[in-house]
């Protein structure tokens, strides 16, 4: 928090709701990594989206599968965290379930 901030930057989104790389759909979760690197949990894709700093598109690194009870597949994810081991964490509300993914940072 800083105090007398004026506006925000958009780091992720912010091209109308939609599935498409450039977009979200009811973002529910947000992580930022050491490299500035933003994950967001997206709730309406039933998908994880990461977002290098700068960039202006994001990519898919979790689900995107359509919304189901697979194990490449998420039903409404609404949080996320990276475990002490850069594991990635995700709440899949929808499926009652946490499920942890090994996430390449270079990818």
């Amino acid at each position: 928090w800083v105090e007398g901030a004026k506006q925000g930057i958009v780091v992720a989104g912010g091209q109308g709701q939609g599935n498409g790389l450039t977009q979200l759909s009811y973002p529910r979760g947000v992580v930022v990594d050491q490299l500035g690197t933003v994950y967001v949990a997206e709730e309406g894709n039933d998908r994880i989206m990461r977002w290098p700093k700068g960039a202006t598109q994001g990519s898919v690194i979790v689900g995107g599968n359509g919304g189901g009870g697979q194990l490449n597949q998420l039903y409404w994810p609404i949080g996320l965290s990276f475990d002490r081991h850069g594991n990635l964490c995700v709440i899949d509300n929808g499926n009652h379930r946490v499920q942890k993914f090994n996430i390449d940072s270079n990818t």
